[in-house]
């Protein structure tokens, strides 16, 4: 009884503390997936706390009006490493009720990770949430409601 106040009041506190809560999506994948807007573009993308960097697939670089310039940071993961990158900076991102401007995306080629998506039916991200945002954000992450929250940053 004693826990299930306790989680009942999470979105109270947090909601004091100047915390907006965003839905959590989980895949067939496990993964969690979330629903965003880059440059008032629409995207999904998937949450992850072990991603250094917020990215999106270098093929969507007009769909969501990022310019991008080389960079010489070698991305790896997701059984891929050494691809090359770009860099976006200063682009705004909407993530529910929580904005941030002045926003830097790494690029990179995402098809290998939207491949294993794909073999599992899952539908094709555009890109990745990773600890840049998380910890600008303040990020908690509630595993049972399937919600982040993420901290306003104060104007």
């Amino acid at each position: 009884m004693v826990e299930l106040r306790i989680m009942t009041n999470l979105k109270k506190t947090l909601s004091k503390k100047n915390y907006v809560s965003i839905k959590l999506k989980k895949t067939k994948t496990n993964h969690l997936e979330l629903k965003g807007y880059i440059n008032k573009v629409k995207g999904r993308f998937i949450l992850d706390t072990g991603a250094s960097n917020s990215c999106v697939g270098i093929d969507l670089k007009e769909n969501f009006k990022l310019v991008a310039e080389e960079s010489d940071t070698k991305a790896a993961g997701a059984g891929a490493i050494g691809m090359d990158t770009q860099e976006s900076k200063n682009n705004s991102l909407k993530l529910g009720d929580w904005k941030m401007k002045n926003f830097n995306l790494v690029l990179f080629d995402l098809s290998h990770v939207n491949s294993a998506l794909e073999q599992h039916d899952v539908k094709k991200v555009d890109g990745i949430i990773g600890a840049d945002i998380l910890e600008k954000g303040k990020a908690i992450i509630d595993y049972k409601k399937k919600i982040l929250y993420l901290k306003k940053s104060k104007k």
